[in-house]
């Protein structure tokens, strides 16, 4: 084992990711879709309208905008806020659930920014290997 890992309690629990019966498997999954990331982090600044959201999030479409704002409001993470006007004003905005999860992508991308150069070696050097076998 490498120093650098991190130790796991090897103890089964309810919250063992490593079960297939694990409820935090599905949230793990959902966490992982690159449309969530992006559509929590396109509402860092602020509530934002579902048209804004789809100028801001080049590449997804209208079906898989709307059906990952309904998941993430079904999980708890944002709110859809609607007023009556002429037409509806539908607006979503992040929960402090939201927020707290937005926190840890933003480490995540910290990460990548600073990690991506080694990334792209040790890609480099894997194809180098690979390709000449």
């Amino acid at each position: 084992m490498h120093d650098n890992m991190l130790t796991v309690d090897a103890t089964v629990s309810e919250h063992d990711s490593f079960l297939v019966t694990c409820t935090s498997r599905q949230l793990l999954s959902r966490l992982a879709d690159k449309w969530v990331t992006l559509v929590l982090c396109a509402l860092m600044d602020g509530r934002a309208r579902h048209s804004a959201l789809a100028r801001r999030i080049t590449g997804v479409s209208q079906k898989m905008l709307t059906q990952t704002l309904r998941n993430l409001e079904r999980d708890g993470l944002i709110t859809r806020t609607v007023t009556p006007t002429v037409p509806l004003t539908v607006e979503y905005e992040l929960t402090g659930l939201g927020i707290s999860l937005v926190g840890v992508f933003l480490q995540l991308k910290k990460w990548a920014d600073e990690n991506m150069d080694s990334v792209a070696r040790a890609r480099q050097d894997f194809d180098s290997r690979t390709t000449s076998s």
